[in-house]
């Protein structure tokens, strides 16, 4: 089959490998599309801790199942589903605990130690396999990995309704993350991003103002819920500063690992300040189906460009120019 591969930090490499073959609680998957997101880039640049290479990447995506192992009842061939690409241990500490996404033996199919889904066929545990609705397209089905990251980022805010949020980033993250406070309740949803094509987008899905900067909206009291999903840190630095007193700071975008920020402990002390962090995908990949398949984000504008196997190499640059929303590639 054809596939990407990344052979080390900084070299893409588009061959045939072998044919993968499901192990007995395994199924193989013909791919429909695989998302790119900033989670690759960290993967292609070397700067992930943990990824074994040669990999091959892709760890939002969906197929058709083409084979199945030999204990597997749960799927049959031709059947559609998508895929949680995260793979937990399940006798650590964290396990135990309920915290997978935390394992200290944490793998990510397309990330860590397994290959990816920019291939024409990816072998996956069933276990991770989510069976798509009738209402729910093979193209737009890649979308329910990172709109079930979103989720999770959800589960440790307050979860109070008729609250302002204040969202940095109008990429695919800070547009999911608007869609679904205005479904939660919101009283009011605001998007900074230094791109202003991405803020027409923010105020068509879900934003009621949107800026280039924070400092541009009128809110002298600041914001209950902050939300940066840039990683950036002039980002989180500012955003650190426009949390109302007893409201929740969310790092969700993912920041250089060597990334440090300033901000103000006393400041955090004297007016409550939550600061919360938000890893993956932990019991939230099936809402995010029944979401998607509720119409809670919009895929046909989320989803702007897709590309073939041959033009991956295309597709990071694309992304890293911040041109469009959700890129994809289709094998």
């Amino acid at each position: 089959m054809r596939a990407v591969v990344i052979e080390q930090p900084g070299q893409i490499n588009v061959t045939t490998v072998d044919d993968p073959a499901p192990g007995p609680r395994e199924v193989v998957l013909s791919v429909s599309g695989a998302g790119i997101c900033g989670t690759d880039l960290h993967v292609l640049d070397g700067d992930l801790e943990g990824s074994v290479y040669p990999i091959v990447p892709g760890h939002e995506f969906a197929g058709t199942v083409a084979a199945v192992g030999a204990d597997v009842t749960e799927l049959a061939e031709g059947d559609r589903v998508a895929v949680d690409p995260n793979v937990f241990c399940g006798e650590c500490h964290y396990c135990s605990i309920g915290h997978g996404n935390l394992c200290e033996r944490y793998n990510a199919i397309g990330v860590i130690n397994s290959p990816g889904a920019s291939a024409e066929y990816c072998a996956v545990p069933v276990a991770n396999c989510y069976r798509l609705p009738e209402t729910v397209t093979l193209e737009h089905a890649p979308l329910i990995e990172p709109l079930s990251c979103a989720v999770h980022g959800f589960d440790l805010l307050p979860g109070r309704v008729g609250e302002h949020y204040l969202i940095y980033g109008a990429g695919t993250m800070g547009l999911m993350m608007a869609q679904l406070a205005r479904f939660a309740g919101a009283a009011s949803v605001s998007v900074v991003d230094i791109n202003t094509e991405r803020l027409q987008y923010a105020q068509r899905l879900a934003a009621d103002r949107a800026a280039t900067a924070a400092a541009e909206f009128e809110r002298p009291q600041g914001w209950e819920v902050v939300i940066d999903c840039t990683g950036a840190v002039p980002a989180i630095e500012d955003g650190l500063t426009r949390v109302r007193k007893g409201g929740t700071f969310q790092v969700f975008g993912v920041a250089p690992e060597a990334a440090t920020a300033s901000f103000s402990p006393f400041r955090v002390y004297k007016d409550e300040i939550h600061i919360v962090g938000s890893m993956a995908v932990l019991h939230s990949f099936g809402r995010a189906v029944e979401l998607l398949a509720k119409g809670v984000v919009e895929p046909e504008v989320m989803i702007s460009h897709h590309f073939g196997l041959d033009r991956y190499a295309t597709a990071v640059e694309t992304f890293r120019q911040g041109t469009g929303r959700k890129l994809q590639i289709r094998p």
